[in-house]
């Protein structure tokens, strides 16, 4: 409750019945600041250290498949490490069965090319011919994409 001190009229003190939002401001950017900053470590799956590439960004499906191949040659798909044995079974069930999926491909940088085919090779032999590779997007030299 707030009162006004102007003498204008006499003795009496009137009361003022505003409310005061400052606080509910200042709460509402703490939890902004909060959210702007945890947003971006929710996203992060399987740290690897990526290429860069000055091609044209293609669209992505709702849902799609990320083999990951590890610095220290592991592989994995989303999130889950797997026995390269396993790499058919594990892309059967991450499709559903469709080999007509696009599967996306991201290698570390430090993987080498023969890894790298080596792994494309075996994608090949389970049925999935539809490979995109993944890289950092990059400007290239004419300053364009």
């Amino acid at each position: 409750m707030a009162a006004r001190l102007d003498h204008s009229g006499g003795d009496e003190l009137t009361e003022t019945h505003e409310i005061n939002v400052t606080p509910f401001i200042d709460v509402i950017l703490v939890l902004l600041i909060i959210f702007m900053v945890a947003a971006p470590l929710a996203t992060v799956d399987v740290g690897v250290d990526l290429p860069a590439s000055t091609a044209k960004p293609q669209p992505r499906p709702d849902k799609p498949v990320y083999l990951t191949i590890k610095s220290d040659l592991k592989l994995a798909i989303g999130s889950q490490i797997l026995d390269p044995a396993t790499l058919p079974a594990a892309l059967d069930k991450a499709t559903n069965g469709d080999r007509e999926q696009r599967v996306f491909l991201r290698a570390d940088k430090t993987v080498s090319y023969g890894d790298l085919t080596d792994v494309m090779n075996d994608l090949r032999r389970a049925g999935y011919l539809k490979i995109a590779l993944v890289a950092l997007e990059s400007v290239g030299p004419d300053g364009g994409r």
